[in-house]
């Protein structure tokens, strides 16, 4: 009887939690011995270094903007389907994503995301994002290593930024695969941000202390969202709703960091904690038209990026 209040406390705290922050942060860490295990058998795939990269007159001669994360078939995640347990299916993550989807949540998507340092990308290519307010690398890496997402800095964004026209049902789940430290690119999150509901990228922030913003949503209001860096130890997890501000700046260690990103959903008609949460929301649950900050080929058309100032 005691365990079972204590798994309903827990859930009444992620819930409450998302409702207040837009976000869970797991007390303890998952399994630091699988993730590192995973981590050596990612980093054994490839160098993560200038290599990766094509050189200037290669993209050049051919420049591709879309099309350039993992897809199914070209994702290496799929190498270690194995190995993912210690994710998928501990029980305080199986017991977080039940209470917020629902039984059955369904996975939209899972794969390795990799924060380059400066070190690794090579200089035409540096010179050539900064200032960028998504610097998503996909489009500059060779094509066999697009299996894997590389960034170098990404403003506060939404993840509903990627699911125009669909209801903000879906919760990101993100996991360190060795220590994060203030220099490894750590994520950024903004608290109470997700109450505005969805809103077109780029987002209008203004720094009102050193871990706190003003957050304006158009005709929805204005909130001031608290600033954490999520640091933490191999195996540090993490989630947050869909419409929760986060980013990151770019990579200032001398290292590469690895990190698994799940992006899970409750299924058509089912009730969860999601729809509690949700309806305390001031702001849309989905949008028409999620960013403005491409052109229609995708490259980037506004040099900006609010997450640097942090």
């Amino acid at each position: 009887m005691n365990a079972m209040i204590a798994a309903d406390a827990r859930s009444d705290q992620v819930v409450a939690d998302f409702i207040r922050d837009g976000a869970h942060l797991f007390p303890e860490p998952l399994d630091p011995v699988a993730a590192s295990d995973l981590l050596t058998k990612v980093r054994a795939t490839r160098a993560f270094d200038e290599t990766l990269f094509l050189s200037e007159a290669e993209f050049d001669a051919d420049p591709q903007y879309t099309g350039v994360n993992p897809r199914p078939g070209r994702n290496l995640l799929e190498q270690f389907e194995t190995g993912l347990g210690f994710v998928e299916q501990a029980p305080q993550v199986v017991a977080a994503m039940t209470t917020l989807l629902g039984e059955g949540y369904e996975l939209l998507n899972k794969k390795l995301v990799c924060g380059v340092p400066a070190k690794s990308i090579p200089p035409w290519l540096r010179e050539r994002i900064a200032g960028n307010p998504v610097n998503n690398l996909g489009a500059y890496v060779k094509p066999q290593h697009r299996d894997i997402t590389y960034f170098y800095g990404i403003d506060f964004h939404q993840d509903l930024i990627d699911y125009k026209e669909r209801e903000a049902d879906f919760v990101t789940l993100y996991i360190y695969l060795h220590p994060v430290t203030r220099q490894d690119a750590p994520l950024f999150l903004l608290k109470g941000s997700h109450a505005l509901g969805g809103a077109v990228f780029p987002h209008d922030l203004t720094r009102t202390g050193p871990d706190s913003w003003a957050y304006r949503n158009g005709g929805y209001g204005e909130t001031q969202a608290g600033q954490i860096i999520l640091t933490g130890a191999a195996g540090f997890a993490a989630m947050w709703h869909a419409c929760t501000l986060h980013g990151t700046q770019p990579d200032e260690a001398d290292h590469e960091r690895i990190s698994l990103r799940y992006l899970l959903a409750r299924k058509p008609g089912v009730s969860a904690g999601i729809d509690q949460v949700n309806a305390a929301l001031r702001g849309p649950l989905s949008l028409t038209a999620t960013r403005i900050d491409l052109d229609v080929a995708g490259a980037a058309v506004i040099k900006a990026n609010t997450v640097n100032q942090a």
